[in-house]
């Protein structure tokens, strides 16, 4: 466990949350997830997972929207938003992989859809490659971080660093509610998301427990068998990217799109790497063409 960490509380940080009626809290494995849950029973299912350094909050103007026909669970990752950690954590990519399935697993739901914001989006491949053949879901990517950032080699081990030390977190922390660093980082997306969003963010970065979470994810984050899982895909995916995404290059989408055979691949010419948070329409209409499109042929993907 991250001992000495501030987490969020939800009596308190949580009061006007996006869409707080759908919150649950649920042990399982060794975490106790802030899960939402929206729309009808009888639909189809889809998981969505949000980035590093980011929560369920991110998917507010998109849940609404995709919720209407399809039934919707939204997670806070290990470690961030309200996911506290009940036993010691794996950051990785493969700790994520388990942490989410078993998290599935007790809430006895299989998605048909899993999409993926940025890391989220490795996250959704990698579950999705775990499944058979016959019974993957459909994966749906948006700027997703399918290559090692720019500036690993310096990053990476900083983050470990930054991680291996406490007192890191609770710096970042008071700096993020007393300076202007919380809106700085928010300006390094290249989004115009909105008062409500950025101020949302400011909260997560005051939690010394959320900053950690996020450091010990860059930190793990290693992409290294990553082709492997995509090479099991049954289904092409679905991805959608900005051209002006500043932290995670639209090249990182389209590389994808020619690594997989018949994989939809829409691009937008602006909103950042937050263009799901800026743009929700775009990325819902793409979600639900390329799904409606896929069923028309004979997949049943939604």
């Amino acid at each position: 466990m991250m001992s000495g960490a501030t987490w969020l509380d939800w009596r308190r940080d949580g009061l006007d949350w996006p869409h707080r009626a759908a919150s649950r809290f649920i042990d399982a494995g060794s975490f106790n997830w802030h899960v939402q849950i929206r729309g009808p029973e009888t639909g189809s299912t889809l998981l969505l997972l949000h980035g590093t350094g980011a929560s369920s909050h991110s998917w507010r103007h998109m849940l609404p929207l995709l919720s209407q026909r399809r039934r919707c669970i939204a997670i806070d990752l290990p470690c961030h938003g309200f996911t506290r950690p009940r036993a010691a954590t794996d950051l990785s990519l493969p700790g994520m992989t388990r942490a989410i399935t078993a998290l599935l697993r007790r809430l006895g739901v299989t998605p048909d859809v899993i999409i993926g914001h940025s890391a989220g989006a490795a996250i959704a491949i990698a579950l999705a490659a775990e499944e058979e053949r016959g019974r993957q879901p459909q994966v749906v990517g948006i700027n997703g971080a399918f290559r090692p950032i720019r500036g690993e080699r310096l990053f990476s081990p900083m983050a470990k660093l930054l991680f291996a030390n406490p007192f890191s977190a609770s710096v970042f922390s008071l700096l993020a509610g007393s300076t202007p660093l919380g809106g700085n980082l928010l300006q390094a997306t290249g989004s115009p998301i909105d008062a409500e969003g950025a101020a949302l963010y400011r909260r997560l970065l005051t939690s010394s427990g959320h900053v950690r979470g996020a450091l010990g994810m860059m930190a793990a984050w290693d992409l290294t068998g990553f082709d492997r899982c995509v090479a099991a895909l049954a289904r092409p995916p679905i991805l959608i990217a900005a051209s002006d995404d500043p932290m995670v290059p639209a090249e990182n989408s389209r590389q994808l799109a020619r690594q997989c055979p018949g994989a939809k691949l829409a691009l937008s010419e602006r909103g950042g790497h937050l263009l799901h948070e800026c743009n929700p329409g775009f990325v819902c209409r793409a979600i639900g063409d390329a799904i409606d499109r896929s069923s028309s042929e004979g997949v049943d993907a939604a």
